[in-house]
């Protein structure tokens, strides 16, 4: 089976060779449709870079990164940015600039809120909802581009408990809306990673230094003896 995303051998360099930094070196992985990828590793490992990577926002200073042309992806971060706009304009922003007439983009915005929750906030402005609110907005933004492949940056790093559950509540509904659809996700919080991912790849230094089942990554002895960098992570974290 053909791979989605494919990288084979990729860098980021960003700033000089001498005096800049290496947020990812020598990078060999493949990414298949349907999976349920998180990231781990501790700050400054090259998580964000890697995804950024992917979604198209950076380019391999060295190396080949090969997906398909034609692929729609969605993209979350740990803080999402939003217009100075109503909550429901914020996302029917979106499908107007994908080509949507105005009109209908509306009413897709308001399914798309409602499957999150925010339709009966769907006229207040948007930077005045709470943390784990926006953060719905934004899955709710992501909803209505209707995307095969969505990447989240530490989407729950910043929210209280409730919140932390209500979004990933809706990133367990996002990836199970069929075979193909392909969530890639990073995350420090391993009991979140247990829950949600099929694979686990663990980056140290900007360097994939474990690619394995979720299962293996915390249940197998497999971890512990040939991965030793992933396991005192695990050992490490709090699940």
């Amino acid at each position: 089976m053909s791979a989605l995303f494919e990288l084979s051998g990729v860098g980021v360099q960003f700033g000089s060779a001498s005096r800049g930094v290496r947020a990812l070196s020598a990078v060999d992985l493949k990414i298949h449709a349907g999976e349920r990828l998180a990231l781990v590793g501790a700050n400054g490992c090259g998580k964000s870079t890697l995804l950024r990577l992917l979604h198209g926002l950076i380019a391999p200073t060295v190396g080949q990164l090969s997906s398909p042309d034609a692929m729609r992806q969605a993209m979350l971060f740990q803080k999402p940015y939003l217009m100075r706009l109503s909550v429901q304009a914020n996302v029917a922003l979106g499908a107007w600039l994908r080509g949507t007439p105005w009109r209908q983009a509306k009413t897709c915005a308001l399914a798309a809120l409602q499957r999150v929750g925010l339709a009966d906030l769907a006229q207040r402005q948007a930077r005045a909802l709470s943390g784990g609110q926006q953060q719905r907005l934004a899955m709710a933004r992501a909803w209505a581009l209707q995307p095969q492949v969505l990447l989240l940056d530490e989407p729950t790093a910043s929210l209280d408990p409730h919140a932390k559950r209500e979004v990933e509540s809706l990133m367990h509904e996002f990836a199970c809306q069929g075979p193909d659809m392909t969530l890639i996700f990073a995350s420090h919080n391993l009991g979140q990673v247990k829950r949600l991912a099929s694979r686990v790849v663990y980056l140290e230094g900007g360097r994939v230094m474990a690619d394995l089942s979720v299962h293996d990554f915390f249940n197998g002895s497999l971890l512990q003896e040939q991965y030793p960098a992933a396991h005192f992570f695990v050992k490490g974290e709090s699940l």
